[in-house]
This record gives C-alpha cells, sequence and structure tokens, in this order.
C-alpha cells in the first residue's frame, strides 16, 4: 500500500501527539539517531511534540506524517525549519525524517522525502540541508534521493546508547527540480 502523506497543523499536532510520541519513542527504541537517548518515555516524547506547536503555528515548521493507507496509523514523519534571518531566507533544515521500524523497507522514506523536497520547491525553498549518522540507514536514503554530501564531523553526537558517533552533512539544491 502506498504512503498517505499529509501535512500536521497546530491543531492535528495536538490531536495525534500522543500517536506521534509512540513513533518517536519507537523509533529511538529501536536506535535511531534523533538526539534522544534510551529510556526516552512516552511522556518526554509527547513534551518534544508539544515544543514544535510554536514554531508550527507561526510557520517557521513545516511538518508531514505518513500513513499506510488513509485511514493508517502515523507511520513516519518528516519536517524542515525554514531559516529566519534575512541572508538565508531561501534555505532551510530538513529534520526528524523518521519511520517506524515495522513500516520500514516499503519507500516510505523516500516518499516522505521526496514530498518535504516538492513542498520545499513550493514554498521557494533553493537549497535544503540536513545531518545524519554516519553509516546509518538514513545516510544511504539521502544519497539515493541525489543529495549531496559535504562533509563530516567526528564524535558529533551519541546513539541512544550514548555511543558517540560521527555525522554526516548533506544538502540538496532544488533550483529547477520538482517543477
Amino acid at each position: 500500500m502506498t504512503a498517505v502523506i499529509t501535512p500536521l497543523s497546530a491543531t492535528a499536532l495536538r490531536t495525534h501527539r500522543d500517536e506521534l510520541a509512540a513513533l518517536l519513542h519507537a523509533v529511538v527504541r529501536d536506535g535511531s539517531s534523533l538526539g534522544f537517548l534510551e529510556g526516552l518515555d512516552h511522556t518526554a516524547a509527547a513534551d518534544w511534540w508539544d515544543s514544535l506547536l510554536p514554531a508550527v503555528e507561526d510557520g517557521s515548521l513545516a511538518l508531514w506524517v505518513s500513513r499506510t493507507g488513509a485511514d493508517g496509523p502515523i507511520d513516519g514523519t518528516v519536517s524542515w525549519y525554514r531559516e529566519s534571518k534575512p541572508n538565508g531566507r531561501h534555505r532551510a533544515e530538513l529534520r526528524k525524517l523518521m519511520v517506524h521500524p515495522a513500516f520500514r523497507g516499503r519507500g516510505t522514506a523516500r516518499a516522505l522525502l521526496a514530498h518535504a523536497e516538492a513542498e520545499a520547491v513550493r514554498a521557494g525553498v533553493l537549497l535544503l540541508f540536513l545531518d545524519t549518522e554516519t553509516g546509518s540507514g538514513a545516510e544511504h536514503v539521502y544519497r539515493s534521493a541525489g543529495w549531496t554530501e559535504a562533509g563530516t564531523i567526528p564524535d558529533y553526537a551519541t546513539d541512544p546508547a550514548g555511543r558517540l558517533h560521527p555525522t554526516t552533512l548533506f544538502y540538496k539544491q532544488l533550483r529547477g527540480t520538482h517543477r
């Protein structure tokens, strides 16, 4: 079944907060490096989603969810933050591309990524950038989607178990794409 991707407004974020917290909890428990450590509980995950509300409300954060089928559970998310500085309004940082472990291998990450890129183009974003754990499955997704490696930073962040890992920085120029 194909991923159905929809934007998440602040109201929808409030409505689906617990489902999103469960998604975040599952992804971190599975070992994905998203800025959280082992032991992340539902309350902390829900609080993190709540912390995004002001940015969703003011439009600086664009957030989408994926479902397998129109009525299925939320199985993935992606977002990007638009730069607010006058000299950087043409760029955005892609953040928190995540897919529930039970739904991986179905093209959901690629669909979410392509959707976020297309929406960035529609919003006038010319450059997306991100960081991801070097050697992770996500790194492969970005490479195969045409993102360009900008470099690697050693010992940038820890995985959920607290072990230091390098991160790879990527960017994608969107000028002339998704038209």
